[in-house]
């Protein structure tokens, strides 16, 4: 479906853009061609106003119309279109925060006759307003999704079009092959070859397949800035896990005590190492038990463990492996893992060389979790196990799994629109409708062609006022 073809509601709508609780500021945002009539029905400025100037503050009240009691003091704005987020008439609405307050502003607006926002609905309307396409959309979910700066620096990028402006010469190089398959379609019985097969493929292969494979290249890269990663720190009681994650997040996030399995659930943290947003998490001893309460944090420790992106096996060097040691690795080493050994700082050098005799093929990270020693190249362990490289490296352009997808019917596409194209016996035809699904494709990314379905779902994942 063409993005001309959506169906467009001329509601106007309107929402609280704020967290509901205490806060120095609340947000009532209205969108639609009544914003300046709801404005003049509520707003009452201190001094008189003769036309709202657009794009300016202006102090005062707002109150119930009916009685003129009023509901807060507020600033508000009113924003014409077509300068604004959505390209419609905005009013924005700052008065002071709290459930109550906020709630009673937006009765008075919903009771002058806008309606109830939907999840990412002002986005969407500047998506159908053409104000921004649907990969900007996306990043703008990723901006404030980000936990980490070059999450954040991927989401800028998206967001100021770095992937539609990527696409754009490849959208150019199908189109004009497309035009020279077309002209040998709509007129089959010219003997006249713009241009010859061999080197239309040719083009093709250097205009869209090389692009587009860079692009795929770029997702593998850079997907785990975007969607970070699991790590789970795994071992038997006591050996320094929650040690280890409180010291990783510079907290005491868990509870530490000498005593064998404090820990009988499971805690997550995020945190941020080598630039990759990491979701940490400490799970309890691995051991056989029978209290009931610890039996059922280990099971919930192994299905952990077995999602893991990065699996930590701690060992503790202050003591010499044990036979349950030994068994916990053998259910953990076809994963991605890293064995560290802990409490170097009061280890024995028999028993940390103990540890390489046993771990001949490992190359063990000695840390000690109390003291810090050792957690920079436990960081730079993990950045190299999960990227394959020892130095960061950010593309300035990242799909994500829509847009790779995307991407990859397009390739295909493209492949065998090539591949038509060095047979002799093939009708042109076929090759223009390989060409038309490939800009299909990448139409879907920047929302060009699209479904109400796909836009419904890509924005519910936003709040309410967003």
């Amino acid at each position: 479906m063409k993005l001309k073809d959506l169906e467009y509601t001329e509601a106007t709508i309107a929402a609280i853009a704020t967290p509901i609780g205490p806060g120095a500021i609340g947000v009532i945002k209205v969108s639609g061609s009544l914003s300046e009539k709801i404005l003049k029905r509520l707003f009452r400025s201190k001094k008189p106003i003769k036309e709202f100037q657009s794009h300016r503050l202006y102090y005062g009240y707002i109150v119930n119309p009916e009685t003129e009691t009023p509901v807060d003091e507020v600033l508000i704005t009113l924003m014409r279109k077509p300068h604004t987020y959505t390209r419609e008439d905005v009013l924005e609405i700052y008065g002071h925060s709290g459930y109550l307050v906020l709630t009673k502003i937006l009765e008075l607006v919903l009771k002058e006759g806008a309606r109830l926002a939907e999840p990412g609905e002002f986005t969407k309307r500047a998506f159908l307003n053409g104000r921004i396409d649907l990969s900007q959309a996306e990043a703008l979910l990723d901006l404030i999704n980000a936990r980490s700066e070059e999450s954040l620096k991927l989401a800028l990028n998206q967001l100021r079009g770095a992937l539609a402006e990527k696409l754009r010469p490849v959208r150019e190089a199908l189109l004009s092959a497309l035009a020279v398959v077309e002209v040998a379609v709509d007129f089959p019985d010219e003997d006249v070859e713009i241009i010859s097969h061999y080197e239309l493929a040719e083009n093709l292969e250097n205009q869209v397949l090389e692009p587009l494979k860079e692009l795929l290249k770029n997702y593998q890269e850079g997907r785990l800035y975007r969607e970070g990663i699991a790590v789970v720190i795994a071992g038997r009681p006591n050996v320094g896990k929650s040690s280890l994650l409180n010291a990783l997040l510079a907290e005491e996030r868990a509870i530490v005590t000498p005593i064998p399995g404090t820990t009988r659930d499971i805690i997550e943290e995020f945190a941020t190492i080598k630039g990759l947003p990491v979701r940490l998490i400490d799970t309890a001893g691995l051991r056989e038990t029978e209290d009931l309460v610890e039996e059922i944090g280990v099971k919930k420790a192994k299905e952990k463990i077995a999602t893991a992106d990065v699996v930590i096996f701690m060992l503790d060097g202050s003591l010499e492996p044990t036979e349950e040691d030994l068994k916990l690795y053998q259910e953990i080493k076809a994963m991605p893992h890293l064995v560290v050994i802990n409490k170097i700082d009061i280890a024995s050098h028999e028993n940390l060389n103990r540890y390489r005799e046993i771990f001949p093929q490992e190359k063990l990270i000695f840390i000690s979790a109390r003291t810090g020693e050792g957690l920079e190249a436990l960081a730079e362990a993990i950045f190299e196990l999960v990227t394959g490289r020892t130095e960061e490296f950010i593309p300035s352009v990242v799909p994500n799994l829509r847009q790779k997808m995307a991407i990859e019917n397009a390739l295909k596409a493209t492949e065998q629109a090539i591949s038509n194209l060095k047979k002799t016996d093939i009708y042109p035809e076929l090759i223009a409708i390989d060409l038309r699904d490939a800009l299909s494709s990448l139409g879907e990314i920047t929302g060009e062609t699209t479904t109400e379905d796909l836009l419904d779902r890509i924005f519910s994942n936003f709040c309410l006022g967003k």
